[in-house]
């Protein structure tokens, strides 16, 4: 049954993509249903190199949780499928070697996940983003899952090719940047503090990291004047 749907799914999601149809046209909750994992995302890589979350299922925070771990830690299986433009597979993030991921691993053994697969979506040689797939269960990905995976990918990067910088825009009813917020706080820190926005992102990433808060919690705090960063920060 559920194979049936997957195939349905595909379908219906070509047939968008030939229309011009974009990411708002996947639904991000029925598509990790059907692949059966616990949780699903799709990161862009912007022209500067960085990942900024655009896709999820809006009702699971456990994804966006996990994507936004690996911005504030700068590590993990998104940045490493996008960084090496090849497939990343953890069967058990509990027992991931410590030396691959060494703030992220422990960090994401706190949450329900457990097994993670990232895949880029490539342009040639270019990385245009990553799909990243969470299951809370420990264990390989069996070869119809990962194919499935891989089949669900080139559709989103389809569909990721017509999404246009205007369906980005916050309140827009597209898919929209994830952490605009943060980018909204780096560019009040960098009148603030006299810092580049590079360094502003980096000032509230170690901000989050050291008092074990939510990126986008810090960001909000910023936003609203209720949190303030030293200089010597």
């Amino acid at each position: 049954m559920i194979r049936g749907e997957f195939t349905d799914l595909l379908d219906s999601l070509r047939r968008a993509a030939d229309t011009g149809g974009d990411l708002s046209d996947a639904p991000a909750a029925e598509a990790a249903r059907l692949l059966r994992l616990d949780a699903l995302t799709l990161a862009l890589r912007s022209r500067r190199g960085m990942l900024e979350l655009l896709w999820a299922d809006p009702a699971d925070p456990l994804g966006p949780e996990l994507e936004d771990l690996q911005y504030t830690l700068g590590e993990g299986p998104t940045l490493e499928a996008a960084r090496t433009a090849r497939t990343v597979v953890e069967p058990d993030l509990g027992v991931a070697p410590n030396d691959r991921w060494p703030l992220f691993a422990p960090a994401a053994s706190r949450t329900p996940a457990r097994a993670v697969l990232a895949v880029p979506l490539m342009l040639g040689v270019a990385t245009a983003g990553v799909l990243t797939g969470y299951r809370i269960t420990p264990g390989p990905f069996p070869d119809p899952q990962y194919q499935d995976f891989t089949r669900f990918a080139r559709v989103a990067l389809e569909l990721l090719m017509h999404t246009s910088a205007h369906s980005l825009a916050a309140g827009s009813d597209g898919p929209a940047l994830h952490r605009a917020a943060v980018h909204q706080a780096a560019g009040m820190l960098t009148a603030q503090l006299d810092v580049s926005i590079d360094e502003a992102l980096v000032r509230l990433r170690a901000h989050a990291w050291r008092h074990d808060l939510p990126l986008l919690h810090v960001a909000r705090g910023i936003i609203a004047g209720s949190l303030r960063l030293s200089p010597d920060h």
